[in-house]
């Protein structure tokens, strides 16, 4: 049986004689008793007939869930600015002095007291604590990146962005940039709140209109005399930095005195506390600016007449009590002192903390006060709240009183031993701010009254600064001192911010930010500062410094908590660059530093934290869509290449389970010979069916030597690249090199991907033109590459007609998507239209599906059956079951089969003649083997069929001179033997399943948009390699687009959630 089988193409029984009705035969065969699936018979064995499948699901118990049982630096950045001096600053003033001017601001004068009050000794130190920490864990991370190389202009911005990439660097660079203008902003409008409310009120240009307005009078005021201010400030930076710098240090002192003035008073006040008595009505606390003297009545010339403030509570001189206020009748008006000093055992007072809503009224608990309503117009004579209070509100206002740390390593190109003087002095300052920040709440809340803490403007002290009157020797010491260093500080902003802004301009990430990397001759950045101006405007025009305050606490907080990430990143990448010359770093600390800056982001303010993160993500979004294409050597590149490693290693646990099966693609492309793409198309229906998931590997072959083509390989996978972004394909590009097509096509199935990252399916297209060519090299490749993706367990995909599938700007309205489902192939056939309705293209189609009921088959429970299989899968579509009649084989499938045996017979001698001329050849072909050959996929130069010996006998023998001339005389006897020949009985079959199919197709798909059909595998015998490719073209025949689908042995949908 064995030899019989060995002497026909398709390896099956010997035919006796030639039939047309010949049925006994057939029946007498149980194994192929379909006659209409002889195409699929030598696998129904593993790839059951539909009918088997779903009379086996009508319960679905037998389909498994799933199948467990498988499961630098660029050199633009070093020219930053001109030839310098030598570097000469030592870390006291090169960056110890310049972060404490930076970092002591105006909350300290004008809110720190009000912090305490409202939020008590116990909560306020909490949060000077948690924010100095944020800032001293920041400065640790900073240190460690500062010291891993020259930071250039720029300071946190360079840091960033070179440590986590473009993307990150211009998000959180710009974010920096933004919270510098904000803060330029916010010490404005505290210098003019010091000018207006305590060095010349009269300079007001708005009034209130009534005694309940005052505060729109004031923000109006604000927004006036802030424009002026930035103007001013903004014209100041323009002509020269060198004048702010000049000034600087007198700024610096004008802090420093105003600190000492405090613990001056504050030591003063244990012995002689200063006189600022505070007048109270029951236990509110009244406006001291209104009237002199704290009582109800007053002694003149021995004659007890009514006092000020009993004229406006009662709207009389009269000592009569009918136009009284009750309130005021029925409380006596005392006076307590409002700085007992810190001797006075006040601290126990303050510890707990007292939160006011907007608009009520300033108490002391501890003094007597009975209950009694008040007149409404009357508010305006008490102290009140101007806005509701919150531990979130506190920490949104006290942050930026600790920003300001990043001073020294700006300087770094100035200094000395950059590698030393940033973290000392940096640390050192944050840690001297902490201290006086951290003294400054225990002793504020032991020396001051709690009503007068909570008095934000002063106005229970006849409307001076409350932190002024604890100062010595005067309290103008603090006013003066804190009005000029304020100004000064936003000078610094103004000078700082666009420089910054320049410094992301040149590196040219961010497009539309060029215009800003230019300035004056002497590099000057003119239109960045105008935008800065511009920006810091906005925030004028707020008016308010408690409003202010939060919207750069988010900025400074985003900055520093990336300046955390970057270091934790590089430390625990071990990236080997990472080599800062600051050791007491670690990755915990940065960790614990982000989580404290995110954390303080939510406290403070929601909904500016998810505003802020969500211009960062806009920013990062656009210079990763700009494409940003600067390698700086960045962590975050680390840390890709160490998560893809995490996730190989864990696709490598086992095979991905059905639900999340998705084909991940091997295009197999061919190239003509000049290196182009032959057919772009594939590319396109790749694109359509994966819609950007998963991984898609482009491949390709060139025949040839490897050391000899380099160069073609290379310049044929810039063209693949440049024809996948074209198709908008996201993925891989791999071209091999091998002396043998198939040999590479075969090593692109086996070794494309990596680990778990593998393709699954193999998309190549249709051999067109393999029955003109003489040569069975055009289709033995086809065939060959389908043997190996089943021999690799991988699904094939074929799109036959490609030319005609649609490109990615077509859009189908109407039609269908037919499936016919013959065999089951583990559920491709359902799961790749489902695909393909996911894009734009095939969105608006239907699909269809047929499958093929025998006669044996009960056709009506089939489609109940299928439409609950289709039901349970999610997936709509309609069912139809077709029919398949037992016909007799038609004189056209026979006629059919015999002349394809024919044509193989006669090509087959003509290439035997071929042979003999090729032997005359060798000399060429000698001569030209070396040429390097780019071949197609489905054509190879070297089949080893046709492979002549490379060492030819030339001696003639009698044996061989016979047999030269038998072979001369048999060609009219080969001649002879196609009339007569016989088709093969197993030919005939297949080819009637061909045609049976075909009719049915054609006539239901005939219009559909796309037909998907199951793909029969090729024989077990090669030697029917051929007839193969005339049964596929026979099944196709009349279809304009088909789809050939051929699983991968698994299944890959499930019905289960």
């Amino acid at each position: 049986m064995k030899e019989a089988a060995s002497q026909h193409g398709q390896g099956n029984h010997k035919e006796t004689s030639p039939f047309l009705n010949n049925t006994d035969a057939v029946k007498g065969n149980d194994y192929y008793h379909d006659r209409n699936l002889a195409l699929f018979e030598e696998e129904l064995d593993i790839r059951p007939k539909v009918s088997s499948l779903l009379s086996g699901l009508v319960s679905y118990t037998s389909l498994s869930q799933g199948t467990t049982q498988e499961e630098a630096e660029s050199p633009e950045s070093s020219k930053k600015t001109a030839s310098k001096k030598a570097p000469s600053m030592g870390t006291l003033m090169g960056v110890y002095l310049p972060c404490l001017q930076n970092i002591f601001g105006v909350i300290l004068f004008l809110r720190l007291t009000w912090i305490v009050g409202i939020a008590g000794i116990l909560q306020a130190f909490l949060i000077v604590l948690v924010c100095c920490c944020c800032t001293m864990l920041t400065a640790i991370s900073m240190s460690a990146i500062a010291t891993n190389g020259v930071v250039p202009a720029g300071g946190s911005y360079f840091m960033i962005s070179r440590s986590l990439g473009p993307e990150f660097g211009g998000a959180v660079g710009l974010c920096f940039y933004l919270g510098t203008t904000f803060a330029g902003a916010m010490y404005i409008l505290g210098a003019i709140e010091i000018l207006l409310t305590y060095i010349v009120p009269e300079a007001a240009i708005f009034h209130p209109t009534n005694v309940n307005d005052g505060a729109s009078a004031m923000l109006n005021n604000m927004r006036v005399y802030g424009t002026v201010f930035l103007t001013f400030m903004a014209l100041v930076v323009f002509v020269g930095v060198k004048y702010v710098n000049k000034f600087a240090s007198l700024f610096l002192a004008c802090v420093i005195i105003s600190i000492l003035s405090i613990y001056g008073g504050v030591i003063k006040s244990a012995f002689e506390p200063p006189g600022f008595p505070i007048c109270m009505l029951g236990n509110r606390t009244l406006s001291r600016d209104l009237f002199d003297v704290c009582g109800k009545t007053v002694v003149e010339n021995n004659v007890t007449v009514a006092s000020k403030l009993w004229e406006l509570f009662c709207n009389t001189r009269n000592l009569t009590i009918d136009t009284c206020d009750e309130y005021f009748v029925q409380n006596n008006v005392s006076e307590i002192q409002g700085i007992p000093g810190v001797a006075s055992g006040l601290l126990k007072d303050n510890l707990w903390g007292n939160y006011l809503k907007k608009g009520e009224i300033l108490e002391k608990a501890a003094l007597p006060s009975i209950h009694a309503a008040g007149k409404k117009n009357n508010l305006y004579l008490y102290v009140s709240a101007d806005i509701t209070s919150s531990f979130m509100v506190l920490v949104g206002i006290f942050f930026p009183s600790v920003t300001g740390i990043m001073a020294g390593s700006n300087r770094s190109g100035d200094l000395k031993d950059a590698q030393k003087s940033i973290p000392v002095g940096t640390i050192l300052a944050i840690a001297t701010t902490s201290l006086v920040y951290l003294s400054s709440v225990v002793l504020f809340g032991a020396c001051i009254e709690g009503v007068v803490l909570r008095d934000k403007y002063g106005d229970a002290v006849s409307k001076n600064l409350v932190i002024g009157t604890l100062s010595w020797p005067s309290p103008w010491v603090i006013v003066i001192g804190s009005f000029f260093s304020t100004c000064g500080a936003g000078l610094q902003s103004l000078t700082g911010a666009p420089r910054l802004l320049q410094a992301i301009a040149k590196d040219n990430i961010i497009p539309f930010l060029q215009v800003f990397g230019h300035g004056k001759a002497n590099g000057e950045p003119t239109w960045a500062l105008l935008l800065t101006a511009l920006i810091a405007e906005l925030g004028i025009l707020i008016a308010s410094l408690d409003m202010v305050a939060p919207i750069l606490s988010m900025f400074f907080l985003m900055c520093y908590l990336f300046v955390n990430l970057a270091c934790a990143v590089q430390t625990l990448l071990r990236t080997p660059n990472w080599r800062p010359r600051f050791k007491y770093y670690h990755w915990a600390l940065s960790f614990l530093g982000m989580s404290i800056c995110l954390s303080l982001m939510f406290i403070s303010s929601w909904y500016y934290a998810l505003v802020a993160m969500v211009i960062a993500g806009m920013i990062y979004k656009y210079i990763e869509y700009q494409g940003a294409e600067k390698e700086w050597g960045d962590g975050i590149r680390g840390l890709s290449l160490s998560a893809a490693r995490y996730a190989l290693l864990r696709l490598e646990e086992g095979p991905p389970h059905t639900k999340n099966w998705r084909p991940q693609l091997l295009v197999l492309l061919k190239l003509d010979e000049d290196l182009h793409v032959k057919y772009p198309r594939l590319l396109t229906f790749a694109s359509q069916l994966k819609a950007g998931k998963g991984l898609t590997i482009v491949g390709s072959v060139i025949q040839g030597n490897f050391l000899d083509s380099y160069g073609e390989a290379q310049a044929a996978e810039q063209t693949m690249k440049n024809m996948m972004e074209i198709e908008k394909v996201k993925g891989f590009c791999q071209v091999v090199v091998t002396n043998k097509i198939q040999d590479g096509i075969s090593h692109l199935i086996q070794s494309c991907g990596l680990g778990g990252m593998k393709h699954n399916t193999v998309v190549m297209g249709w051999p067109y033109g393999w029955r003109q060519s003489e040569d069975p090299r055009a289709w033995k490749t086809f065939i060959d590459t389908i043997r190996c993706s089943t021999a690799a367990h991988l699904a094939l995909l074929v799109p036959k007609n490609v030319s005609f599938y649609p490109s990615n700007h077509e859009r189908f309205n109407e039609g269908n998507i037919d499936v016919w489902w013959i065999v089951h192939d583990g559920g491709m056939l359902m799961l790749l239209p489902f695909l393909l309705k996911q894009h734009k293209v095939w969105r608006k189609c239907k699909m269809r599906i047929f499958t093929v009921a025998q006669m044996d088959d009960n056709s009506i429970q089939m489609k109940k059956d299928l439409a609950t299989f289709l039901y349970h899968l999610r997936i709509e579509a309609e069912v139809e079951v077709v029919e398949m009649q037992n016909s007799d084989i038609s004189a056209y499938t026979y006629e059919r089969t015999l002349m394809m045996e024919q044509r193989s017979q006669m090509l087959r001698q003509m290439r035997l003649t071929k042979t003999e001329r090729q032997r005359e050849a060798q000399l060429v072909k000698d001569r030209n083997s070396g040429l390097i050959c780019l071949g197609s996929f489905y054509s190879d130069e070297e089949d080893e069929e046709s492979t002549v010996p490379e060492k030819i006998q030339m001696t003639w023998t009698k044996d061989k001179y016979d047999s030269e001339r038998q072979n001369k005389n048999n060609a009219v006897e080969n001649f002879r033997e196609l009339i007569s020949i016989k088709p093969n009985k197993f030919n005939v079959r297949r080819m009637h399943t061909a045609v049976k199919l075909n009719e049915a197709i054609v006539a239901r798909s005939h219009d559909a948009r796309l037909v998907l059909l199951n793909m029969p595998g090729p024989p077990k015998n090669p030697g029917g390699d051929e007839n193969y490719m005339e049964f596929l073209e026979v099944l196709t025949e009349g279809l304009e687009r088909v789809l050939l689908v051929r699983g991968g042995g698994r299944e890959v949908i499930t019905i289960y959630s």
